[in-house]
């Protein structure tokens, strides 16, 4: 079986720091494609990603190269969450890889590396998958490469493209290499301090050949650029701007919205965009980071709604595991207590932002003033004193002041655990409500102006970082939380 981590490289020193990545929304139809000038090998090459999941339950493709209905290389999850490496030729499969297990875990990142090594001698070494630095051995569908493949031909290449289906999520680390079979030791390592901990390495020495890549996203302006400087031209990109551009990486985790748990919402833009259902219940999600100490920073950009149903929560490990979240209006953020029935009251509260009134047990208590459409919320939440601060456009309402410790409000008898985590929801049904959310990889899809970072150099806020705060990643996890 394939070694698994919730938080691939979460250590306070990577060895080597990978610093951007891109994200993909499938809802735009992103992806990056090139037309090479000449045809590499096709039977033989290797492939390295870094991958990090939003969707699930699709179709969505890694990579592809299909001249026409009858010829194929085709790389991604299937609508099952499998993953499929396969090659289509004169109309039919002639090599194919499914995996049995599913790849669905939206918080962390996976490290694949792809092998089509077509002549190989022995035939179950004609197609290799490794993830996270071990060779996957079961499949469900396993038939040998025959073959040559149309990726690295003159037809056109895509990565995150399969005709109409495509990927959504996180890529970094794209590395491709011409003519070698090359194993996962080229492009990772396993942590010294820990043998589960699959992490990146600087591949800058490898010999690309012919068409071989790096896409590494350091460029913004550039974000198909080929930092090998030989090989293939750079690559382009189509519907991804620079807003796409992330430091949510496979070095540096960023926390985003879980959206495993049960709810009727949109999440797009590498979920960290919320839209509310058009009708109840309105259950958002919960981080797919909680810390159980630390003092912690966040924004929220109000794109949208003129009632201004937004609501931010915290929660606890408890609120966090109840089977009925999601299925029913009183299950939610601040509702918990008399409302569930038996379930405690003290596991959660919410920030309506309308009326700047916090929320607890579905009675509100009298805070701020609250905001509004275009307004950035400051989230400051201080684990370590249980208290938690708002603010508007870098106001904090009630006077706040989180580096100093004053005027925060005191959650500690009412979020009682010992892990913490955000939440998002919404007040009523109404689907205008749009809410933008920024943990430290930066907004979904609102452009930053300022790139204030916390004092780790972490982070790329609209507002400054209050002192002694830190952005949602797993490097301020594993020091802080």
């Amino acid at each position: 079986m394939t070694a698994q981590t919730i938080l691939p490289a979460n250590t306070l020193s990577s060895g080597y720091d990978v610093a951007n990545s891109v994200r993909f929304n499938g809802g735009d139809s992103a992806k990056f494609n090139i037309d090479h000038s000449g045809a590499g090998n096709r039977d033989l090459w290797t492939l390295s990603m870094w991958v990090k999941r939003s969707g699930l339950g699709a179709e969505e493709p890694l990579f592809n190269s299909r001249p026409n209905a009858n010829f194929e290389t085709f790389c991604g999850f299937a609508a099952d969450d499998t993953l499929v490496f396969k090659q289509k030729n004169d109309g039919s499969t002639s090599g194919q890889y499914v995996t049995t297990r599913k790849f669905r875990d939206v918080s962390a990142w996976y490290h694949f590396v792809f092998v089509y090594d077509k002549d190989n001698s022995t035939a179950g070494n004609r197609g290799r998958i490794y993830v996270n630095g071990v060779e996957e051995t079961l499949f469900g569908t396993e038939s040998n490469f025959s073959d040559s493949s149309t990726w690295n031909s003159t037809n056109t290449n895509n990565i995150g493209n399969s005709q109409s289906a495509y990927f959504d999520g996180y890529m970094c680390e794209i590395v491709f290499i011409d003519g070698q079979a090359l194993t996962p030791a080229s492009f990772g390592e396993f942590d010294s301090d820990s043998s589960s901990i699959w992490k990146p390495i600087d591949v800058s020495g490898l010999t690309p050949g012919t068409n071989g890549f790096w896409l590494d996203f350091k460029d913004g302006s550039n974000l198909g650029n080929n930092a090998f400087g030989s090989g293939s031209a750079d690559w382009t990109e189509t519907n991804i701007a620079a807003t796409e551009q992330s430091t949510d990486t496979c070095t540096n985790n960023a926390c985003t919205w879980n959206t495993l748990y049960r709810n009727g919402a949109t999440f797009t833009q590498g979920n960290l965009v919320y839209q509310a259902p058009g009708s109840n219940p309105v259950f958002g999600s919960i981080t797919t980071f909680g810390v159980s100490a630390g003092k912690w920073y966040a924004e929220c950009k109000y794109h949208a709604g003129s009632s201004h149903y937004g609501i931010i929560g915290i929660c606890d490990e408890v609120f966090a595991t109840l089977n009925d979240l999601g299925s029913a209006t009183n299950t939610d953020f601040g509702k918990t207590g008399a409302a569930l029935g038996s379930h405690p009251q003290n596991c959660t509260v919410a920030y309506v932002i309308n009326t700047g009134k916090i929320r607890n047990n579905n009675n509100n208590q009298n805070y701020g003033s609250g905001g509004g459409d275009g307004d950035i919320i400051n989230i400051a939440l201080d684990r370590d004193n249980r208290k938690v601060y708002f603010g508007i456009n870098g106001t904090y309402e009630n006077s706040g002041d989180p580096a100093a410790g004053s005027n925060g409000f005191d959650i500690s008898g009412q979020v009682t655990g010992d892990t913490y985590f955000l939440g998002v929801t919404n007040d009523t049904g109404a689907s205008e409500t749009i809410l933008d959310f920024n943990f430290g990889g930066g907004f979904g899809q609102t452009a930053v102006s300022s790139a204030n970072a916390d004092a780790n150099g972490y982070g790329n806020f609209e507002y400054a970082v209050p002192s002694g705060f830190f952005a949602w990643n797993s490097k301020n996890l594993a020091e802080y939380g």
